[in-house]
């Protein structure tokens, strides 16, 4: 995969540090040399987008040292809201030549305060399915209209509350190449499910309390009824909230059965990379 490699050398530029020296490759008579910046230049800015006479504060972030339209994948966020771990997926989905959105779910940027509190606005968001889809495919517009953005698909990515939206963004047949969920609770919020085409998969922790398998069972087998090609991967010894490094402190303050799982959360990651690419990039 042409584009497969160029996220391989993205990724290493990243390790390789931020000295921001520019080289060139050698190129063949007649050819025009390639510049190749060291590593990647990540500028995030607050994108607003409005629906329903709300108004929504996401996070968009794009390499800047990338001079051309790139693919366009969508973060949802944890039921705590759009917070500083959905914007760092982001940034490093940027870093790897996407333009990444994180979108804000609640509305003018709210955050929850405690368990409770996410509990009772993800519940209303996921109650009213129409209402969800309305806010997201205003974002997808507005995202679409950007300069930095090329023609063509898009894909989303959810964690925790992120991953059951994004798991009904295929289940309602919006127009995604690619809905990838992490420790998402398969909850169907779709009442008329619609054909998808698209990519679904699903990471899951093997040893989530907060995912029946008989419902993830459920919605893998109606994701599949309505033309999705489904994967799921349920990962050994890994709890809710695998991917994020801040679970276990969450899990200390809140009595909550989450826990990261660096493995888990390594192999998912790499494993995402691989879809987008697949579905998003041209493999000629």
């Amino acid at each position: 995969m042409r584009h497969l490699f160029t996220l391989v050398c993205l990724a290493a530029g990243l390790m390789a540090g931020a000295a921001g020296v520019q080289a060139q490759t050698e190129s063949s008579p007649g050819d025009e040399p390639v510049t190749i910046q060291s590593g990647p230049r990540v500028v995030g800015e607050v994108f607003e987008y409005a629906t329903g006479g709300t108004s929504y504060e996401g996070y968009l972030a794009r390499n800047a040292n990338i001079d051309r339209p790139q693919p366009a994948v969508l973060v949802v966020h944890e039921w705590w809201g759009l917070d500083s771990y959905a914007r760092a997926r982001a940034d490093q989905l940027a870093a790897l030549g996407f333009v990444a959105l994180a979108v804000d779910m609640y509305g003018n940027g709210q955050l929850a305060g405690h368990p409770g509190e996410a509990q009772e606005f993800s519940s209303r968001v996921m109650q009213d399915w129409p209402a969800a889809r309305a806010r997201l495919e205003a974002a997808m517009a507005r995202l679409g209209e950007h300069p930095a953005v090329a023609d063509g698909g898009m894909a989303a990515i959810g964690y925790c509350f992120g991953g059951s939206v994004v798991m009904n963004m295929a289940l309602s047949g919006m127009p995604l190449e690619a809905a990838i969920s992490f420790h998402g609770v398969p909850t169907v919020a779709v009442n008329m499910p619609q054909a998808f085409a698209g990519s679904v998969r699903i990471h899951n922790g093997a040893e989530d309390g907060f995912v029946a398998r008989e419902d993830l069972v459920a919605m893998a087998e109606a994701l599949t009824g309505q033309g999705a090609d489904v994967k799921v991967t349920n990962y050994p010894g890994a709890q809710h909230g695998f991917t994020n490094p801040e679970a276990d402190a969450f899990a200390a303050q809140h009595d909550l059965p989450l826990a990261y799982n660096a493995a888990a959360d390594a192999a998912s990651w790499q494993a995402a990379l691989l879809t987008l690419d697949a579905t998003l990039n041209d493999n000629d």
